[in-house]
């Protein structure tokens, strides 16, 4: 029970990372407050945590690129909770993968909106309430495709590098606080993501979501000093 007594939100929570995060975070005591667009999704996941034999989740139905809606739910949660001990931005988009000229504008203001802009508005709300937090976590889900340069991967290489120096400037900047704030590479895994990136791939090869879930819960421990680190996933595979 690491993280008892402690109020987590997930994003993209209704399955794959972020719905094993939620799992092991409520596993070892947190009060997850769950964020995605599918409510099924997200009953499911809250099935799961109370079997665990706790009280449930709260549930927020939300798209992440709905800013007002993001401002809406940090009212909320400071009305209810008075803080935030743990942020994970795990909602992400993979848009097309093409050359560049080809994408489609929608599409890759899509991308950006959801691997990007939605992440800054979640800072902009959620910052004052894991101030007062005792040991504010926050946790942005980024990827290795941010650090190479691969064909037909713009959009999505390209919202993950801004993700990393948004949040690395955010590290900084929290540097005097309570918080700290990282960015987490799990790597590949068995997701939907993943299928549609590489439909030809067999995901039996691949570890689950469910084997980054320590990984994910050490970074969001009280007790971790890290600050500004690009951390890679190391579940087996």
């Amino acid at each position: 029970m690491r993280l008892k007594g402690r109020i987590a939100l997930i994003t993209g929570a209704s399955r794959g990372l972020g719905a094993a995060a939620a799992v092991a975070y409520a596993r070892e005591g947190a009060h997850c407050v769950l964020v995605a667009r599918t409510v099924g999704g997200l009953e499911e996941v809250d099935d799961r945590i109370k079997a665990l034999g706790g009280d449930g989740a709260t549930l927020v139905p939300l798209d992440v690129t709905d800013g007002s809606g993001i401002d809406r739910l940090g009212a909320a949660l400071y009305e209810r909770f008075g803080k935030l001990d743990v942020l994970l931005g795990n909602a992400g988009l993979l848009g097309t993968l093409s050359p560049i000229g080809h994408i489609d504008p929608p599409i890759f203001e899509r991308v950006m909106a959801v691997n990007v802009t939605a992440n800054w508005r979640l800072i902009r709300s959620l910052d004052p309430l894991l101030q007062r937090s005792d040991a504010g976590r926050a946790i942005f889900v980024t990827s290795g495709i941010s650090r190479r340069v691969v064909p037909y991967w713009s959009a999505y290489a390209a919202s993950k590098a801004a993700l990393d120096m948004m949040v690395a400037t955010y590290a900084a900047e929290c540097g005097h606080t309570k918080v700290r704030v990282n960015l987490y590479n799990p790597g590949p895994m068995r997701t939907g993501m993943r299928k549609e990136a590489f439909p030809g791939e067999n995901p039996e090869t691949l570890p689950l979501p469910e084997a980054h879930g320590e990984g994910l819960v050490r970074l969001a421990l009280p007790s971790c000093t890290m600050n500004g680190e690009w951390v890679a996933g190391d579940a087996p595979g």
